[in-house]
Parts: structure tokens; C-alpha cells; sequence
């Protein structure tokens, strides 16, 4: 089976949190926080990959809707980061627009489902 666009975007936007985590243990000493972001960002892509075999179409938007929130929560931990000094404007911002990113497609996605949910009823 082919990936999706959003598929491939979380997947690599989990690379992406998993070396930041990486970076904020061994370079920042940072270890709860890092936990906290690496956890959520990490889990945008599972539940995107767990919805290809929803077992009906409301698993399959609500294992989207539980994606959009913890790329919500990701974003929260990013600002965090940011606000606390852990990380650079540069990075942050290119955190966040990945997550903005995801955010976008995943909100589109979810009021796609729904519609043709609506439509089909």
C-alpha cells in the first residue's frame, strides 16, 4: 500500500521530535519536558498508521481527531521549549511550522470525513 502525504509527514516529523529529544537530554539536560514532547510528537503518526485499519469509519476519524490533538499538544510543548530557553528561535520555528503543517492536514482531513460521513447518512 502506497503512504499517504500525511503518512509520510508524520513519519518524518517523528524523526524530527525524536532527535530534538535526543539534543534536549544529551546537550540541554533536559529530561521531563523532552519526555513530554517526544510522547506527543511521536504519537501523531501512530494513530495516523492505526487508522488504516479502523474498524469503522467513526474509529477511523476519531483516531484522526486524537492525532490532531496531540499535534496540538506538541505544538504546546514546543512553545514551552522555546519559552523556557531549550530552544533556539530557529528551531522552534521550524517545529512549529512542521506541526502547523500536520495541524492543517489533519483538520482538513477530519471535515473531509465528516462531510462524506454526513452525505452518506
Amino acid at each position: 500500500m502506497k503512504k499517504s502525504i500525511l503518512q509520510e509527514k508524520s513519519y518524518s516529523f517523528a524523526i524530527r521530535i525524536v532527535r530534538l529529544s535526543q539534543y534536549l537530554r544529551n546537550k540541554q539536560n533536559e529530561f521531563v519536558l523532552s519526555k513530554q514532547i517526544l510522547r506527543s510528537g511521536t504519537s501523531i503518526g501512530v494513530l495516523i498508521r492505526e487508522a488504516e485499519y479502523a474498524q469503522s469509519n467513526a474509529d477511523f476519524i476519531n483516531k484522526f481527531s486524537i492525532a490532531l490533538k496531540e499535534a496540538n499538544e506538541t505544538d504546546y510543548w514546543a512553545n514551552l521549549l522555546k519559552d523556557t530557553d531549550y530552544l533556539e528561535s530557529r528551531l522552534f520555528e521550524s517545529i512549529v511550522a512542521d506541526s502547523n503543517e500536520l495541524i492543517s492536514m489533519l483538520v482538513s482531513t477530519i471535515k473531509t470525513l465528516k462531510s462524506k460521513k454526513t452525505l452518506n447518512s
